[in-house]
């Protein structure tokens, strides 16, 4: 079952998240993940949440999703973005 990983973002590094934004995708596509929305514009519509970034990811599985964060592949980046922003991170289980 597909598993979606949702990401807020508050970069604190403009020029060094740049970097990070340049390594992620490789290490996404080899885990069979794939970017559905990436920093694009985005809308509160109830609430009070008020995003920076958002970032939506879609793999294969929530197995696919956690090997990815959790991979030598995806580390260096992992190790930028904690550098370079603050996020916030869940993984929830697509529609079957």
């Amino acid at each position: 079952m597909s598993a979606y990983v949702i990401v807020e973002i508050e970069v604190t590094d403009p020029t060094g998240y740049d970097e990070y934004k340049k390594l992620a995708p490789a290490a996404v596509a080899l885990y069979g993940g794939k970017y559905v929305a990436r920093g694009g514009k985005n809308e509160t519509l109830e609430g009070d949440w008020q995003p920076n970034r958002l970032v939506i990811l879609e793999f294969p599985s929530m197995e696919q999703a956690k090997a990815w964060l959790n991979s030598p592949e995806y580390a260096p980046a992992r190790a930028m973005r904690h550098q370079y922003a603050k996020s916030k991170m869940v993984v929830v289980e697509g529609v079957g």
